[in-house]
């Protein structure tokens, strides 16, 4: 089984994305899903506002705190009354964004502009499954 938490975005914007939640407490769900033997899954949004430096923390937290899959994509704005876009990044970042979550500990990372929390959720499974058996 796989159990999935999203963190959304950074800490530092938790305020105006996620203002009904904590970051920290989020953490603490991963972690306690992954301690009880379930493959625990997040994702991010990015172009909020967020730096590179924040979003390699937020992987190695995720990674620390037990998760083994990892999705990270493009905020797009839903409505005039969601946070508008702050930038559209590059997929070169997005490259970099896997490699570093690999580097870190994430056994899994699916990142695009197009990625979206369960993309390609079947094969990250099935690629994660595997690896682990051997």
């Amino acid at each position: 089984d796989v159990v999935g938490h999203n963190l959304e975005t950074v800490p530092r914007l938790y305020p105006v994305a996620r203002p009904q939640a904590d970051y920290q407490r989020s953490l603490d769900v991963l972690q306690y899903i992954s301690k009880h033997g379930f493959i625990t899954k997040t994702g991010v949004m990015v172009g909020l506002g967020e730096t590179e430096a924040e979003i390699e923390a937020l992987m190695r937290d995720a990674a620390q705190h037990g998760v083994a899959l990892f999705t990270i994509g493009q905020y797009l704005q839903p409505t005039h009354a969601h946070l508008p876009v702050a930038e559209y990044v590059h997929p070169d970042t997005f490259a970099k964004y896997k490699e570093r979550g690999l580097a870190c500990g994430l056994l899994h990372v699916e990142s695009g502009p197009l990625v979206r929390s369960s993309y390609h959720a079947k094969e990250s499974y099935e690629k994660l499954y595997k690896t682990m058996l051997v």
